[in-house]
């Protein structure tokens, strides 16, 4: 044989090596170990809604009364780094509480506490009942601090990146002419970054006298919504002080951005194209314009929700029954949506209700029910991470009965809020 034929067989067998190595680790890494970060305090609820490319946490803990049949009792944001639970506090009130994509990092957390001022105008921003007054909160070097506002009483932080910039809303203090008669927290709601302590507010669209931004990337770029007391009429993209209205499907409301990466690639939901239901969404920028995918949902399941997006353009998201409660988890890549608990194994006993965030490492973060055992019925938050080996039999085989999953009635208008459908209880 000639050394030119023997090279080229060579090669041959090489490039066909590392594409079956590659095809194989693709398939490999449709698994995961999962870890129960548990709860607090003897809590029954726990969800993870931020994870850095460290794999730590941010985590909302709760309690709901013995018999989880009423609202929750208490709240506390947490941080959880490879097994340590560290309780972040309140600004001097009962509870604190996290949104999305709230952790960094260099460990600093952001989200809303209350302090033990009650709220001059009745408003219960936190939602736990109490109407303390609700501020955005920076934890750092394990003390927390509160953010200033636009002039108002109240408001959330959301999203924070590696140099520290925070993405949330605050209030004004003024009226908002749009909120029903009767409506509780009725102040306007302006989208801010925070920078060096700094509250910076940022536009709106057009005539929208609210917005909120819920997740902020390394370039400083932040997505959340514009809109009315009632409604999100528009996604909008932040970059550079100015608002960028983002595409929908071509029916107004429930559209809003949660997450963005560092190559632009945003997560949300928009209204379907009938107006029947809201599906998860992502938009991409080509060139100086943004195209629209609509992720549609799982079998059986009516509404969906993109909420973390990592620079590999990995999206990870929720599902819905038609009813508003939590259903699957998911993953979407390469174009497909996968329930998240056909990839868990069947030892890790959870099922996987919410996923909300996702690092450059393909670690996921969320909420799940515990299915068996002493804390059969709670509600755990989870990590999960990628390995590269065969699962056996799956969560999803195991759980064929899917379990009930009914959070209380102030953290479904806390997350209704998030994921809103176009309509917010304030």
């Amino acid at each position: 044989m000639s050394t030119l034929r023997q090279l080229r067989n060579f090669w041959i067998l090489w490039v066909t090596t590392i594409i079956l190595a590659c095809l194989s680790n693709a398939v490999a890494q449709q698994s995961y170990t999962v870890t129960d970060l548990g709860d607090l305090n003897n809590g029954n609820l726990g969800c993870a809604m931020g994870v850095n490319d460290r794999g730590w946490t941010e985590i909302m803990y709760g309690t709901q009364d013995p018999e989880q049949t009423g609202p929750l009792v208490n709240g506390r944001a947490g941080i959880n780094v490879e097994g340590l639970k560290i309780e972040l506090g309140t600004l001097g009130g009962k509870n604190s509480w996290t949104n999305y994509n709230g952790i960094n990092e260099r460990g600093e957390a952001v989200g809303l506490a209350e302090t033990s001022v009650p709220d001059p105008n009745g408003e219960d921003v936190c939602e736990f009942g109490t109407h303390l007054t609700c501020r955005p909160f920076l934890w750092k070097n394990g003390h927390m601090r509160a953010l200033p506002t636009l002039g108002g009483n109240n408001g959330q932080a959301s999203g924070i990146n590696k140099s520290g910039q925070i993405a949330g809303y605050a209030e004004n203090g003024i009226v908002d002419s749009t909120c029903p008669p009767n409506t509780t927290n009725n102040r306007i709601d302006l989208p801010v970054l925070w920078e060096k302590g700094k509250a910076q507010p940022l536009p709106t669209v057009g005539s929208d006298p609210d917005g909120v931004a819920w997740g902020i990337n390394n370039q400083g770029q932040a997505v959340g919504y514009s809109g009315t007391c009632i409604a999100a009429n528009h996604a909008v993209l932040w970059e550079n002080g100015t608002a960028i209205p983002l595409p929908d499907l071509g029916v107004p409301g429930a559209s809003q951005g949660i997450a963005i990466n560092d190559q632009g690639q945003i997560v949300g939901q928009v209204y379907s194209a009938d107006g029947t239901t809201a599906y998860g969404a992502l938009w991409q920028n080509q060139g100086q314009n943004y195209t629209i995918t609509s992720l549609n949902t799982l079998p059986g399941d009516f509404y969906s929700f993109a909420e973390g997006i990592n620079n590999q353009g990995q999206v990870v998201g929720s599902t819905q029954l038609e009813n508003g409660d939590w259903s699957h988890a998911f993953i979407y890549q390469n174009s497909v949506m996968t329930d998240l608990n056909t990839l868990f194994p069947a030892s890790s006993n959870l099922y996987a209700t919410m996923a909300n965030s996702i690092n450059e490492s393909g670690q996921i973060s969320g909420m799940a029910t515990v299915l068996s055992g002493p804390n059969a019925g709670k509600v755990h938050a989870f990590l999960a991470t990628p390995v590269n080996q065969s699962i056996g039999t799956s969560v999803s085989e195991v759980a064929r009965t899917h379990p009930k999953i009914t959070l209380p009635a102030n953290v479904g208008k806390q997350i209704l809020r998030r994921s809103g459908l176009g309509q917010f209880g304030r």
